[in-house]
């Protein structure tokens, strides 16, 4: 149950969170979800379905499959929830998405059709996966350290940036490999808990990205069709709400080699007096990062059947 006292933000996953079988239970319980996933497949024109339900793990993981997949639990789910629950859009005050996931947020408030997204990410995707080939880097995760520290450190360490700010005492790192391995041991030597790789196939969300940012940028303006959003999706980029057509697309081309700003989009929704959240899609990272973030805050994560059936779970 919500708290229901300052309405309610949607939160949407990211690049991540996915896992083989997401969505199965989903498809196979509720027509809203299997029209999802019918979509995506004639979008893209191969079985997504495959991937996700029954696929391999290390096929799942690469970028230009697990994008367009993670999108479409996502909004598989978000529709059952709406189907099932009698959910109105109109009832959300703010939806935001996780790198990613801000497309699922963009696809939910109206912004995007479903089909145009899922091969916008799929594109993405591949833009990203090319600049990764030309310009060779890593990401690590740093955990207990300051993120003004963590800022020095990479100023210091040679192209490396700072990809994500999660939450407090999570910051992920993005760079050539030899400055982000510089960075996670400066990092460790000053104190931090930890310095993790992460398993992605490029420095995303980092200057490395620039190339595929600006391709990208060409897409958006040629082919997509954008509308004016029914509830505002607050910006990776810049930590704000966008009702702008033409500032949403710019940035979701600057998202590409900018870092997210997570935990600042978090407090400006909970900042607007939002404590109940639901999040769609696999996983429940969004959640673990709330508790983190505001643990007064509470997040009902619908990812499957019985959270859809159930109205989440707590």
């Amino acid at each position: 149950m919500v708290n229901g006292n300052g309405g309610i933000a949607l939160l949407f996953a990211g690049q991540g969170a996915q896992y083989i079988g997401m969505g199965k239970d989903l498809y196979e319980a509720f027509p809203e979800s299997k029209a999802v996933f019918d979509k995506a497949d004639e979008a893209l024109g191969f079985n997504l379905k495959h991937h996700c339900f029954a696929g391999s793990a290390d096929m799942l993981k690469m970028t230009h499959i697990c994008q367009p997949a993670v999108l479409t639990v996502s909004i598989a789910s978000f529709e059952a929830f709406k189907s099932v629950a009698g959910f109105k859009l109109q009832a959300a005050s703010f939806s935001a998405g996780l790198s990613l996931g801000e497309y699922s947020a963009l696809v939910a408030s109206g912004v995007l059709h479903f089909e145009d997204a899922v091969k916008l990410v799929r594109k993405r995707a591949e833009l990203m996966n090319e600049s990764a080939l030309r310009h060779p880097g890593k990401m690590a995760a740093i955990i207990g350290l300051d993120k003004e520290e963590i800022k020095k450190i990479c100023l210091v360490s040679g192209k490396c940036d700072i990809a994500n700010f999660n939450c407090p005492s999570q910051v992920v790192i993005s760079g050539v490999k030899e400055a982000v391995d510089k960075a996670k041991d400066v990092a460790l030597q000053k104190g931090a808990k930890q310095a993790v790789d992460l398993e992605v196939s490029g420095a995303f969300h980092s200057s490395l990205m620039w190339d595929a940012a600006m391709e990208f940028k060409s897409i958006l303006e040629e082919r997509i069709r954008f509308d004016e959003p029914k509830i505002p999706v607050v910006s990776n980029v810049d930590a704000k709400p966008e009702y702008r057509i033409a500032q949403i697309t710019e940035n979701l081309v600057k998202q590409i080699y900018s870092p997210v700003l997570w935990e600042d989009s978090m407090k400006f929704i909970l900042s607007k007096g939002i404590m109940d959240f639901f999040e769609f899609g696999p996983g429940r990272v969004l959640k673990g990062l709330m508790r983190r973030i505001d643990e007064k805050a509470q997040v009902i994560a619908i990812e499957n059947k019985e959270d859809i059936l159930e109205g989440g779970r707590e």
